[in-house]
């Protein structure tokens, strides 16, 4: 026994210290990194505050339940009978329940053994739920695509082509039955345990529970300190009059401590009440004889503690009715009001006296007093009761009161909701207006929108990535992730020597390095973390101009083709003055997903030249130095990768860059915002010492958001959140990992409260260099939640909003050969009544289960402009045609159709890309290229540029020959394609719009699947 008990201390005095170790070197190698990158302070509050947090409360809520456990034992006699005067014991006082017999007993101890492990689940599940967090924006629904995220965003398959009996039903109904019978057999377990070592087994949980409860608290450092700087939203909601502020910043810490302590007090309750039962061997004896006084006195005052913390959990239930979807919409309505509300206050009010009387009951002096009763089940019984009636009267006043007059009833709780919701989303800072479209563009027109027509998008990111990863690559270890919008103040026709400038729309693609696409004889670890270490230079194509054979041009291409070695290979001298370009080495991107070391013996693999390579040494301002062999040792262990202790390749100068990955990077330092799902790359001289040094312009730019579920009344759809704002933007160096946070929105309650908690965190907006300034755009996940939430929360009138007579869809188009949802498209245009163009974000709606065009949405990104949103209202007796029914017209003309099915060919197939709905003037013009493309080797070439306007319809090679064809048929030759001989014709075709039905849907194409 002694041996084995020193073994057991041993083994528990390794695993401590192996634990301790792995503490030790998780902390300092986070303290590094954190040094490393500059935000040591924020480390070192956010650490403190989870330790203190989980120290507290771990060793609080042990010492309580191990001291309450201690309490019961106390409290037990050899004999219970001889706790209890005997003038008590004559008339039969002392003894609450009286004594129980085996039949009795057993269960009781049953149920109660089985109440502790279904709390104990109840608290492991919650637990294990705080550490699976998702650090990205929560999806903005089915019915919008998102670049880079395409699977979460299309369109549901058709019921009728969804399988009867799916294989993912019995797998879930798999895990359903096995989780179901693991409970049950774990539940069958803790009860035989604690029959037979009752004592061993409470304290066990009691320390494990501590555990518990101290990792949800500590989990919830966020909230803590948010509830420590809160700030008000100056806004107060209807229902209690209480600043916004409470439920997003308050309230969820008042219910975190109601959860936390009552959770401590039940298990308290039934913990002592099983130590009580099982005393004296009562199992064996086949008798309980009853609770002495003191016994009583504790069992009152736990029950008093549980009581009053059922009070004020039915008291906070009161807040969440601001949360509730019982009616019609979102938030309190009629029957939460009338019924739910007066009944959480009576619950709370039975439990507050109950717990009252029971702490009484626990007092020495006037514990024993006739006056106060001498059960409890009486206030148990009035508890059960308000709630079955509170449950019973809800259903029926809904179906019996409200549904046969929901307008009249709900009318006040919908416009609040309205109100809310739209606030809660910014939707009610959209400039609202009419746009009558009108038919009577001209030329002219075109000629004073010059600027937008040659903006006007014949490239996508998609069909550039396809051909930049034909073209572009060089080598099989690089790859383009994405393509991402932007503009720059370049040369109007710099291929032609014209010198006037203005900004242009181009696509920018970052070559990054994908190791993963090494040949697999040189995945080596050497190769992994010490030779392929960057991606190398970016393409820069502007949207609008196609080179020869049909292929995108570029301003910016190649790799070591210009005077000098790494150059990068531009369209003409004036493209390289007014893009920075130098060495573009990308060290931190999207797909750098691995550590590396640098300053090593071992050159890195910089850029390939002809058949060999050029290698280099990073020179950077990144990285922890790793020279020494106690740093080694420390991220050896930390990176669980002992190579790096044994390799004889590294120097006193080695540095180490781990969480290269943008996205990782920034998660790791603000855990507590929400990323965009499309950081986007900019290239700009800021005039920094750093930039002018390594030469390296390249920028990530990453939208971040701050959002909450706390909003009252606020309808939040489908997302998990219902507010959010895009309250900071940041910055991330491609070249030295540099992050920098700007405050975007000081406006914002919870992004002032981050300020206020790390106030050397964030940079303010106007700080942004000039050259990074112009380069900020309208977030995309923002917009595109707000476009969702606007399909419905546009109608401001409780009584259109309740019939849905407006309701608003998402349009579709044809993509390929695939029906997807229309996407937000950026374009540079001018806006109706604006003088000028600008950059801006675009989104086309339709009614609900109709195909024309009913608004658009305008997010602009320029200057004094940035954030703003326009909303343009087409009148509705007039037919506009949406994007459905212009794919409709396209795809139905006898002649367009015809061509296009002839490039449909066996080999080779026609891709119409996405359908651009552009406002010129007082009209709408409508633009779709069509890209021809071979099955084996998806090169697109643009083959033919689609217009439609009112109504006619041309094809030509050219968009500036669709736009002749249409607005000045006399200048060009035109047809209507009857006699044409399509495959080789040059000549636009000019074809008339036939009238279509406003529910014109798309013909003959499959939806997305």
């Amino acid at each position: 026994m002694l041996f084995q008990n020193r073994l057991a201390r041993l083994a528990l005095a390794v695993v401590g210290t192996l634990l301790l170790g792995e503490l030790a070197v998780r902390t300092t190698a986070e303290v590094l990194w954190f040094q490393e990158v500059g935000y040591l302070p924020l480390l070192l509050l956010r650490m403190g505050t989870q330790a203190g947090l989980w120290l507290a409360i771990a060793i609080g809520s042990a010492v309580f339940l191990l001291g309450n456990l201690e309490l019961a034992e106390r409290c037990i006699c050899p004999d219970a009978t001889t706790a209890i005067p005997a003038s008590d014991r004559a008339r039969g006082a002392g003894v609450s329940v009286g004594s129980m017999r085996l039949r009795v007993l057993l269960p009781v101890v049953v149920v109660l053994a089985i109440a502790i492990s279904l709390l104990m689940l109840h608290y492991l599940q919650i637990g294990g739920s705080f550490f699976r967090t998702d650090w990205s924006l929560p999806p903005a629904g089915s019915a919008i695509s998102v670049p880079g995220n395409p699977e979460n965003y299309t369109l549901p398959t058709s019921l009728g082509e969804r399988p009867l009996f799916e294989v993912s039903f019995l797998r879930r109904l798999w895990q359903q039955l096995t989780t179901a019978a693991v409970s049950t057999l774990g539940a069958i377990a803790f009860v035989m345990l604690v029959l037979m070592r009752h004592r061993l087994i409470l304290r066990a949980v009691a320390v494990l529970l501590s555990i518990f409860f101290a990792s949800i608290v500590a989990a919830n450092w966020t909230r803590v300190l948010l509830f420590l700087h809160a700030q008000p939203f100056e806004r107060v909601e209807p229902l209690f009059g209480r600043d916004i502020g409470f439920y997003v910043f308050k309230l969820p810490i008042w219910e975190l401590l109601n959860f936390f302590i009552g959770g401590l007090f039940w298990y308290a309750l039934l913990s002592a009440s099983l130590i009580y039962l099982l005393a004296g061997n009562s199992i064996s004896q086949g008798k309980f004889l009853g609770f002495s006084y003191p016994q009583l006195r504790h069992l009152y005052f736990l029950g008093s503690v549980v009581s009053m913390m059922l009070a004020v959990r039915h008291a906070l239930a009161r807040f969440e009715l601001l949360y509730s979807a019982r009616g019609v919409t979102y938030g309190a309505s009629y029957t939460d009001i009338a019924v739910q509300l007066p009944t959480e206050t009576v619950l709370s009010l039975i439990a507050a006296s109950t717990a009252i009387w029971l702490m009484l009951r626990a007092t020495p002096l006037l514990g024993r007093r006739r006056i106060l009763g001498r059960s409890p089940w009486v206030g148990l019984a009035l508890y059960v009761c308000a709630l079955l009636l509170g449950a019973t009267l809800s259903p029926v006043v809904q179906r019996v009161n409200v549904q046969p007059n929901e307008l009249d009833r709900e009318l006040s709780y919908i416009e609040r909701s309205i109100k809310l919701t739209r606030a809660a989303f910014g939707l009610d800072a959209i400039d609202v207006q009419t746009f009558d479209p009108e038919a009577d563009l001209t030329a002219d027109d075109l000629r004073r929108n010059s600027r937008t027509i040659r903006n006007i998008r014949l490239w996508d990111a998609r069909t550039l990535l396809a051909t930049n990863r034909q073209l572009q690559q060089i080598r099989l270890y690089y790859k383009f992730p994405d393509a991402d919008m932007d503009r720059y103040t370049l040369l109007r026709n710099p291929l032609a020597g014209d010198p006037t400038t203005e900004r242009q729309q181009v696509l920018i693609s970052a070559r990054e390095l994908d190791f993963s696409a090494v040949p697999a004889q040189a995945q080596t670890w050497l190769n992994k973390h010490l030779i392929y270490t960057h991606g190398y230079g970016f393409t820069l194509s502007p949207v609008n101009q196609v080179g020869e054979g049909g292929l995108p041009e570029y301003f910016v291409k190649d790799i070591a083709t210009g005077a000098e070695a790494g150059d990068l290979e531009t369209a003409s001298e004036s493209i390289r003055d007014s893009i920075p370009i130098g060495l573009p080495r990308i060290y931190f991107g999207e797909l750098t997903d691995t550590y590396i070391l640098t300053n090593t013996r071992k050159l890195e693999l910089d850029f390939p030249s002809g058949e060999d390579n050029v290698y280099t040494t990073y020179a950077g301002s990144g990285g922890i130095s790793v020279g020494s062999l106690q740093r080694r040792l420390l991220f050896a262990s930390y990176l669980k990768d002992w190579q790096m202790l044994l390799t004889r390749n590294l120097t006193p100068d080695t540095m180490l860059l781990m969480r290269r990955n943008i996205k990782q990077r920034i998660q790791a330092i603000a855990p507590f915002l929400r990323f965009d799902g499309d950081p986007y790359l900019v290239t700009a001289d800021t005039g920094s010492a750093a930039d002018r040094e390594s030469q390296n312009y390249l920028k990530w730019i990453v939208d971040a958001y701050t959002i909450s579920d706390r909003y009252p009344y606020s309808d939040p759809g489908k997302y998990t959140f219902n507010y959010i704002r895009n309250s900071v933007k940041i910055v991330v160096d491609a070249y030295n990992g540099d992050v920098t946070f700007y405050l975007a929105d000081p406006t914002d309650p919870i992004a002032r409260a981050w300020s206020d908690i790390f106030p050397d965190m964030f940079v303010p907006l106007d700080a942004m260099p000039e050259p990074l300034s112009v380069h900020i755009r309208y977030p995309l996940n923002l917009f595109q939640v707000q476009a969702e939430q606007l399909l419905a929360y546009h109608m401001t009138d409780p009584q259109v909003f309740y019939n849905r007579e407006d309701q608003w869809q998402i349009p579709r188009e044809v993509y390929g050969s695939k029906v997807q949802s229309v996407k937000p498209d950026y374009l540079i245009m001018k806006l109706p009544m604006e003088k000028a163009e600008e950059f801006v974000l675009l989104m086309p709606f339709a009614p609900t289960e109709r195909n024309n065009m009913i608004a658009w949405l305008a997010g602009r990104s320029d200057g004094r402009n940035y954030g703003k949103q326009l909303l343009y209202q087409f009148p509705r007796q007039r037919l506009i045609f949406g994007p459905e029914q212009i794919e409709a017209l396209i795809n139905q003309d006898p002649i367009i159709s015809q061509q296009i099915a002839l490039w449909d060919r066996q080999g080779s197939r026609a891709v119409q890309g996405d359908l651009l709905v552009i406002p010129i003037e007082r009209s709408l013009l409508y633009v779709e290229p069509v890209y021809l493309e071979a099955e084996s080797n998806s090169l697109p070439t643009l083959v033919r540029v689609i217009v439609v306007f009112e109504n006619r319809i041309a094809m030509a090679n050219t968009l500036e020959g669709a736009l002749q064809a249409i607005f000045e048929p006399g200048a060009i030759g035109v047809d209507d394609g009857e006699d044409l001989g399509l495959e080789s014709s040059t000549t636009p075709i000019v074809r008339p719009v036939e009238s279509l039905p406003e529910d014109t849907a798309i013909p003959s194409l499959p939806d997305n699947p």
